[in-house]
Parts: C-alpha cells; sequence; structure tokens
C-alpha cells in the first residue's frame, strides 16, 4: 500500500518557476535595471532586509506602464523543466503554490499558465495603468513561514506534508519548515539551511526527491536506524583517520618550514663567507698590485746606468774565466786573458753604485716584501672563507634535500587526508539521507498512529452513544462505562 505523505509543493516564483528575476525585468523598461539588481543580489544574499529592498526596488519601478509589463510577464521564459514538473505532480494529486515577494501583474500571468492552485504575491499599485511606486501584500511585512502556516491551516496540512524550493534568503523560513526543503540553483546561504540542493537549472531534478517520499507500509525504521548508525561508525573512523593524517601532515609541515629556517639561516651564512671572501680578495689583489709595482721600481733601479756597468764587467769577467777554465791556450794567450780579467775587475772594484739609490733600493725591498707577505697571509684567510662557504652550502644542499623530502611527505598525508575528507563529506550526505528517511517514516507513522487513533475515539464514542441509550433504559453503569461517558462528555 502506497502512501502519499505530501499533499502542497510550494515553489519561489523569480529563479525557479521563471528563469529570471520579474522585477530586474520590469527595471529594464525604466532603465534602472543595474540599481535593482544590486538590491535584488543583496536582498537574495541575506544582506538586506527583504522588506526594505522590495520598497526600495518598487520606488525605482515608479512611472512604468502596466501594459507594458503585462506583455513582459507573457514573454518571460518559464525554467526549463516547470510545465512539465508541475503538470506530473498535479496528475499525481499534488496541490501546487507559489509563494513570491514579485508582483501580481507578473505571477498571476505565470500562475494561470501553469494552472498553479495557489497564487501568493504582492501587489504593484497604479492609477490610470502607471505604477506609483508603492507595493503592498502578504510577502512585504510578513515571512514565507507565517504566509506558508496560514495556507496549511486553511487547507487542512501539515508542514510534514508539504515541500518548498527556493533560491533566495527570503525562502529559507519556509525552505527549514517544510518536510523538505529544497536549494534549486540557490545562493550559497540558502544551502546550508536545505535538506537537499540542485545545482542543475531544470526543475524536473526534484521530482525523484519527491518521490522518495512515497513510502510503503513496509518500510523499517529500525533498518534505516540500523543504518544511520552503521554510516555513522563509519564517519567516525574516517573523521579520526583524517585527523590523524592532519595531525602528521601539520607535523611534517613544521618540520619542513623548520628545515627551511635552517637553510635561510645555513644560506645567509654561506653568502656571509663568500662576502668575506670576496673582501679579503680585493685586499689581496690590492696587496699585489703594490707589490708588483714596487718590483718594477726596483727593477728599474736595478738596470740604472752605474748598475749596467756593473752588471756588463760582472758578465765580462765570467765569460773570460771561463774561457780560461775550459779551452787549451798558449801561455802569451792565456796571459792576456789573465791581466784582461785583472783589469776587469780592478775596474769593476772602482764602481761604487750611488748610496741612495742603494738604500732606496733596499727600502723597496721590505717594502714588497711586506706586500707579498700581505698576499700570503690573505690569500690563506681568503681561502679559509671560501672553504667555510662551500661547507656551509654543502650543509645547505642537505638541509634542502630534507626539506624538500619533509614537504613530499607533508604532501602526501595532506592528499590523503583530503580523500578521507571527501569520504566523509559522502557519508554525511548519507546520513543527511538517512534523517530525511527517518523523519519521513516518523511522519508516516504518526500519521497511521494517528488515524488508528481517530479509529478507536469513533468506535468509543459509538459504543460510549450505544451505553448512554441503555442508561437511559435504565440500565445501571459500571465505573469503566461511566468513565467513558465522561470523556466524551455523554453525561
Amino acid at each position: 500500500m502506497v502512501i502519499l505523505l505530501i499533499k502542497l509543493v510550494v515553489f519561489d516564483l523569480d529563479n525557479v518557476i521563471i528563469d529570471a528575476e520579474a522585477i530586474d525585468e520590469i527595471g529594464k523598461l525604466m532603465g534602472v535595471e543595474e540599481k535593482i539588481m544590486e538590491l535584488t543580489k543583496r536582498a537574495m544574499e541575506g544582506e538586506m532586509d527583504f522588506k526594505e529592498s522590495i520598497e526600495e526596488r518598487v520606488k525605482l519601478l515608479k512611472g512604468a506602464r502596466v501594459d507594458d509589463i503585462k506583455k513582459l510577464a507573457h514573454k518571460l521564459p518559464l525554467m526549463k523543466g516547470a510545465k512539465e514538473t508541475i503538470q506530473q505532480l498535479k496528475e499525481k494529486g499534488y496541490k501546487i503554490a507559489t509563494i513570491t515577494g514579485s508582483f501580481d501583474i507578473i505571477a498571476d500571468i505565470i500562475g494561470k499558465k501553469l494552472n498553479l492552485d495557489y497564487i501568493i504575491c504582492n501587489k504593484l499599485h497604479h492609477k490610470r495603468g502607471i505604477l506609483t511606486g508603492e507595493v503592498s501584500g502578504p510577502l512585504v511585512k510578513k515571512t514565507k513561514y507565517e504566509i506558508l502556516q496560514r495556507l496549511l491551516e486553511d487547507e487542512g496540512f501539515s508542514f510534514d506534508e508539504c515541500v518548498a524550493v527556493g533560491d533566495g534568503a527570503n525562502d529559507i523560513s519556509m525552505i527549514e519548515s517544510a518536510k523538505l526543503g529544497i536549494a534549486f540553483n540557490a545562493k550559497p546561504i540558502v544551502k546550508e539551511k536545505a535538506d537537499a540542493i540542485i545545482e542543475k537549472k531544470d526543475l524536473k531534478e526534484i521530482l525523484p526527491l519527491i518521490e522518495e517520499l512515497e513510502e510503503t507500509d513496509e518500510v523499517n525504521l529500525e533498518e534505516v536506524l540500523d543504518k544511520k548508525k552503521e554510516y555513522e561508525d563509519k564517519l567516525s573512523i574516517i573523521l579520526k583517520e583524517r585527523d590523524e593524517l592532519n595531525k602528521e601532515a601539520k607535523e611534517k609541515k613544521e618540520l619542513r618550514d623548520e628545515l627551511n629556517k635552517k637553510v635561510k639561516e645555513n644560506l645567509e651564512l654561506a653568502i656571509e663567507f663568500r662576502d668575506k671572501r670576496n673582501e679579503i680578495n680585493k685586499i689581496v689583489e690590492e696587496n699585489k698590485r703594490l707589490r708588483d709595482e714596487t718590483n718594477k721600481k726596483i727593477h728599474k733601479l736595478k738596470w740604472s746606468s752605474t748598475g749596467r756597468k756593473r752588471l756588463k764587467l760582472e758578465n765580462k769577467i765570467k765569460e773570460i774565466d771561463k774561457i780560461i777554465e775550459t779551452q787549451v791556450l798558449d801561455m802569451k794567450k792565456e796571459n792576456e786573458l789573465v791581466n784582461r780579467v785583472n783589469d776587469l775587475r780592478r775596474e769593476l772594484a772602482k764602481i761604487q753604485e750611488d748610496e741612495k739609490t742603494q738604500k732606496k733600493a733596499i727600502k723597496l725591498k721590505k717594502l714588497s716584501e711586506k706586500y707579498h707577505e700581505n698576499v700570503v697571509k690573505l690569500s690563506k684567510e681568503a681561502q679559509e672563507y671560501h672553504e667555510k662557504m662551500l661547507e656551509q652550502f654543502q650543509k645547505t644542499d642537505k638541509i634542502r634535500a630534507k626539506a624538500d623530502e619533509a614537504h613530499k611527505e607533508f604532501m602526501k598525508f595532506r592528499k590523503l587526508a583530503s580523500k578521507k575528507h571527501e569520504k566523509s563529506k559522502k557519508i554525511l550526505k548519507r546520513i543527511k539521507q538517512a534523517n530525511i528517511e527517518i523523519k519521513r517514516i516518523k511522519s508516516r507513522m504518526d500519521s497511521v498512529n494517528a488515524a488508528k487513533s481517530r479509529k478507536r475515539r469513533i468506535v468509543e464514542k459509538k459504543r460510549a452513544e450505544e451505553i448512554y441509550k441503555l442508561f437511559k433504559d435504565g440500565k445501571k453503569l459500571t465505573k469503566d462505562e461511566l468513565l467513558l461517558l465522561q470523556r466524551y462528555r455523554i453525561i
């Protein structure tokens, strides 16, 4: 036996039944669409009071022609699937309503086109076919929840027999109160409150959701509760695993950041050593330059006129000595050479270098030696800094390798945690569906129990009436019979 639990499906109009925002389209007729669209956006996203928003927007429409708005209403596109969806729902026996902050001039035409059972909307005031910029109606002062509540009371329905479909912040009150609240291409604030979310712009997407509410007597609440418990246990395990993975990811991230900090510190130290080395090398180069310049001055002194003469004599003496030592000469020739060498030595002995030149040469030599010592010493020091620099760079490379490895581990754990999170979202969705199922089953059970109670009361009242007839004929009442008559206020 199939029990139809839902009696009423209520829709917002703009961007749900029609694929447009009616007031924005009217605004285009007056050239104020941008101002109106901004106010509409703020209202639909919950950033502005709806009453204030609708009044401000309608003021901008002052002067618009009613006939033009009616022509516009006939041209407004229906949402894809709107006609088919409403037709199928009506064929199944559902009542269809629109509760909209939009206006009668638009809503009445759309409602008639789709054969809606209820059209609850605001009214645009006009005189002689021209809008006055004023608006009134149930949706100006009251919430959609209050309007829906009144409609349900008038029809003898309950919120558990209602489905609500909307997209804006002013739809939240009815979406939350209905048995099934559907966010249709809705703002984020609406999705957070809805039982189901549809992102595709096709109203036929709501049909499977409503069909799921058509339950049979064979549904077992315990099975659904057990399934929900199974989902919750799985969720608990997955969330624990996700949290562990996030913890691992956090530790790896902290390690990576700590290692990167050390990389930076070591790199700065290596650069400091490099800069120190370069600084010393500059001083080395300066000392080399001074040493070489000094050596040039010494060399220049060495090749002065006296110096050149002395060197020439020394070379000549060496040359003759070598001849005497290596060649076989006759006595006469050898004596001539010996005498010649002696003459050269006497001439060499007479040569005395300039005292100032000699002192200057000695001073320059010492200065050259000093510069050279500086070159040797500073070169060694620069080499030490160079080696320290290389050592720091090597150390930095090792730490960076560890940091890269820590980053890989961090990314691995984060990816695994994300997978667990996505899995948990799917299970949460199943739990939410189970909750809807439980709510639906309990509602059905309540309906069944209520029906049984009504039937029992009818039977008891009928029995009480029969007992009362017997009592009037003189039958003596038992205590239970008397209580039964009192319960139904027969006596």
